[in-house]
């Protein structure tokens, strides 16, 4: 069986920045362990599939390890493919998901995704999370799937030095971390040893948590944000009611085929 497989850089204004991710279009769902060692031979952050369904289009997204709920930057370049390589019609991609319904929207160069907003719980700071990270944060919340840690300045989390191992204790996909911005509104880094993947380049879903608590913050709904791994990634995000648009590019670096038996 040959399967069609796209790389993109998600989050990414040129080619080696953002976050790559892969694409593999179905004519039907795949057993789960081959997904999924299709996504660990990948060793990207994410691997995305769809299908098209009776009920529309379905997006399933791997890391090297584990199946996960949700995934930003895989469904942009979910998007950017179908827009630019599958021939998809229209300005407006609708996704099935175990999260729900999520839009995708072209406008002019940029994608915006419409994702559910996280909701954040306040909670007693974390003592691996302290020492895995080599310094104590302002808060600590809990989101529907991650930690998210609030920090006084951005040369904070430019220079943390994470130990994974710590970070690996803690039950949760990953660990956010975050502060006002120099340049932006707000910066963070995504860590996820516990999901197969130590520093996220840029994680879209991660920004259903930090959007509402940097609207609430700075009092705007409209933001621009910077995540500060080696590849950096550059979004712009909006608090919608219940929902968070988040804004990119993508840039396409390689089309090929996968053999399975």
């Amino acid at each position: 069986m040959e399967i069609k497989i796209y790389q993109v850089d998600a989050f990414a204004e040129t080619l080696f920045a953002g976050n790559p991710a892969a694409v593999c279009p179905l004519h039907e769902w795949l057993p789960d362990a081959v997904m999924q060692n299709i996504a660990m031979e990948n060793n990207l952050a994410e691997t995305a599939f769809y299908v098209y369904e009776k009920e529309g289009l379905r997006i399933r997204w791997y890391t090297p390890t584990v199946e996960v709920d949700l995934c930003g930057h895989a469904t942009l370049a979910t998007a950017h493919v179908l827009f630019h390589h599958e021939n998809y019609s229209g300005e407006k991609i609708v996704f099935n998901s175990r999260s729900g319904p999520l839009t995708v929207t072209r406008t002019s160069e940029k994608l915006t995704l419409n994702f559910p907003v996280d909701t954040l719980t306040e909670v007693k700071p974390i003592p691996e999370l302290e020492k895995g990270l080599g310094i104590a944060p302002l808060k600590t919340f809990k989101g529907k799937t991650d930690y998210m840690l609030v920090f006084a300045k951005e040369s904070q989390i430019k220079s943390m030095q994470p130990d994974f191992k710590e970070i690996a204790k803690v039950n949760a996909r990953g660990v956010i971390v975050t502060a006002p911005g120099d340049t932006v509104d707000f910066v963070s880094r995504f860590f996820g040893p516990q999901s197969g993947v130590d520093e996220d380049p840029v994680t879209g879903s991660a920004h259903t948590s930090l959007t509402p608590y940097w609207a609430g913050v700075l009092k705007k709904n409209t933001l621009e944000a910077i995540q500060l791994s080696r590849r950096q990634g550059k979004l712009s995000c909006t608090l919608a009611g219940d929902r968070v648009e988040i804004s990119g590019k993508a840039k396409t670096y390689l089309i090929g085929k996968i053999f399975v038996n």
